[in-house]
């Protein structure tokens, strides 16, 4: 028998108490039942953004909470700035073309954040942008953005900021009513402790201004319909009942371990799995690495063949699955999460499979010198 470890960033693994919630019986969601239930999660959820703001629930990965944003904020022919650090900031460009915005965008060389002088350069040189769109954590490559600093100039030159929290609520600390994110999205399939398929939208006052005046075509991401219809705690579509059923358990879980807690934790993960990766000797492989997830470099003298064996080996052999690179960083880098459902004995598991997998590729690993590190790492914080 081979159990098997979800290390990845998204989905992640389930809390057994929310797998059990998947089992009672469904209700319908036009219903007093679903509306006291989905009451409770819109309550969970005000407190995870840090807002006052309702908070949409839809059902959708969180590529549609993205495509939703762009199409219920602008118009054709709107100007937005896309800070392109990877494979999710490229996303934002490509929705926000598909929609027929002008797209002025900042690309990253791959593992770096944005300069606020930069970003701020951009900004002046673009007077009619309506919005600057990034990630929290781009995912792809485990950078962190500076998220304070990009809000501070959006509200400086009289701009949106859209954040991608996707992998990043309920990891990092981004209030949002403090420091006046405008758009903040999440999915369930992350630090939510969930199963894909539904993602989470928030809006500033001054963002349902824009939404207001958009004129872009929609439908199902109607987001004026969407909050005339949770307002009353029901949801202009069928929702993902069973999904909302398990999210009122694990958020509740979130909620009982507290903000400060959580926060916390994901970032004594982090370092645990940063220690583990030096003493390995594998180079991380941002600048700024992100707590959602580590970034390492495929060893040198790997060919880009052996790289992809990494993960294969930690899979089929150790039953551990992690990430990897994608697009040209295939092979390259290896992706190792460690939030959600994740505590430093899972991220001891995961260094222990690489450990393994290495060796078996004939890299000169000393066996337990990453777990090893892991473990004084945790005594240390």
């Amino acid at each position: 028998m081979k159990k098997i470890r979800l290390l990845t960033p998204g989905p992640t693994a389930i809390p057994e108490s929310v797998l059990a919630k998947f089992a009672e019986p469904i209700i319908h969601h036009r219903t007093s039942l679903f509306e006291a239930e989905f009451r409770i999660l819109q309550d969970h959820l005000k407190w995870l953004f840090q807002t006052k703001q309702l908070v949409l629930t839809l059902t959708c990965t969180g590529t549609g909470a993205m495509e939703a944003s762009v199409a219920g904020l602008f118009s054709p022919g709107d100007s937005v700035i896309v800070v392109n650090g990877g494979k999710f900031g490229e996303r934002w460009t490509k929705i926000s073309k598909t929609y027929g915005l002008s797209v002025e965008e900042i690309l990253l060389e791959r593992g770096k954040s944005v300069g606020l002088q930069e970003l701020e350069n951009r900004i002046l040189a673009n007077p009619n942008v309506k919005a600057v769109l990034f990630q929290a954590s781009e995912t792809s490559t485990g950078a962190l953005m500076p998220v304070k600093g990009i809000v501070d100039l959006c509200k400086r030159h009289g701009m949106l900021s859209v954040c991608d929290g996707i992998t990043a609520v309920g990891i990092l600390n981004l209030p949002m009513d403090e420091w006046g994110i405008d758009v903040l999205i999440t999915g369930s399939q992350k630090a939510l402790m969930l199963p894909p398929g539904l993602s989470f939208l928030a809006m500033s006052d001054r963002a349902w201004k824009a939404v207001e005046a958009s004129r872009s075509p929609k439908y199902y991401f109607d987001l004026l319909r969407e909050r005339k219809m949770q307002e009353k705690q029901q949801t202009a579509w069928t929702p993902g009942i069973s999904l909302i059923h398990g999210g009122v358990e694990s958020l509740g879980m979130l909620r009982k371990e507290g903000l400060s807690s959580l926060f916390e934790r994901h970032e004594k993960l982090a370092r645990c799995t940063r220690a583990a990766a030096e003493a390995l000797g594998l180079e991380l492989f941002s600048s700024s690495p992100s707590p959602v997830l580590t970034t390492v470099k495929v060893p040198s003298a790997f060919s880009v063949d052996q790289g992809k064996q990494i993960q294969k080996i930690m899979q089929e052999k150790y039953g551990v699955i992690i990430t990897g690179g994608q697009d040209e960083l295939q092979g390259k880098i290896l992706r190792l999460s460690h939030f959600g459902y994740c505590d430093v004995f899972d991220v001891m598991t995961g260094i222990g499979a690489l450990e393994l997998a290495l060796a078996d590729l004939g890299y000169p690993v000393t066996l337990g010198s990453g777990t090893g590190a892991v473990l004084k790492a945790y005594r240390e914080t």
